[in-house]
């Protein structure tokens, strides 16, 4: 049937060729942005998912840069705990020297000079402080933020006081005489005991610590990974279907030139 009045075809083939472009014009914004998710509308719930995995993902981030620099701090420690450690050893052999009866109190005094200035080596260490926070003191245990989750546990490092009693008994020690040799000695010996516990308290937190970072490193590649396939384009698929999308806009644009040609072939038989 041949008619004027109206042109139901080429409404037809304008519908069709805008739903084309639409369609052509969204899997254009997918390849130049490499992502699906370029509105809301793309996919709601998608979306609404990757934006909390984006965000737990960038707190995972941060916790392990915290982690990292707790794990820096016991390294820190533990270097110094090791001088702490040779100075004591040899503190421990002068005040051995010095019980030695052929000696007379002069070659203690000798012996006592460098006893006290390697007591003064470890009461200097008790104030090393990193990045301005104390790693000695009496509360030099940190709490360490090992959960990208608020409210969960954090890790508690050990207290490491290098001016507690056992220490400072070894360090204010003097030697002058036989008897007060042996008294250094003693105190030498408690404080090379303690020592021994602190560095293997160190030592504990830093595997820990490095455990903690691990888990957290595998949790944030996994859930990157998760993310990925809900907002990363696949480039091959997208590429196929804006190969497709291009061609119906052009075979479409062509069908709506016919169409609106139509009405012309009426002029025709008037004519």
């Amino acid at each position: 049937m041949v008619i004027i009045g109206s042109n139901n075809t080429s409404g037809n083939a304008a519908r069709h060729l805008s739903n084309s472009t639409q369609a052509l014009q969204k899997s254009l914004g997918r390849l130049s942005s490499g992502s699906k998710l370029n509105n809301a509308s793309d996919d709601a719930a998608g979306a609404a998912v990757s934006l909390k995995l984006d965000s737990q993902i960038s707190r995972l981030s941060a916790t392990r840069s915290n982690v990292g620099n707790a794990i820096s701090l016991t390294q820190t420690q533990d270097g110094y705990l090791k001088k702490v450690g040779t100075a004591l050893e040899r503190m421990g052999e002068l005040s051995v020297l010095a019980q030695d009866e052929t000696k007379s109190n002069a070659d203690k005094a000798l012996y006592s000079k460098e006893f006290e200035k390697l007591g003064d080596f470890i009461d200097d260490a008790a104030g090393k402080e990193f990045n301005g926070v104390g790693m000695f003191g009496a509360a030099a245990g940190i709490d360490v933020t090992v959960s990208e989750n608020a409210g969960d546990t954090a890790y508690a490092m050990a207290d490491v006081d290098l001016g507690s009693a056992t220490y400072t008994t070894a360090t204010t020690a003097t030697i002058t005489d036989a008897a007060t040799a042996a008294t250094a000695h003693a105190a030498v010996e408690a404080a090379i005991t303690q020592l021994a516990t602190d560095r293997a308290s160190v030592g504990a937190d830093q595997s820990a610590l490095q455990s903690y970072s691990s888990t957290l490193s595998v949790l944030q590649d996994n859930l990157g990974a998760a993310n990925s396939r809900i907002k990363d384009v696949d480039v091959a698929e997208e590429s196929a279907n804006f190969a497709r999308q291009n061609i119906l806009v052009q075979s479409g644009t062509a069908m709506l030139a016919q169409a609106n040609a139509l009405p012309q072939s009426a002029l025709r038989l008037i004519g």
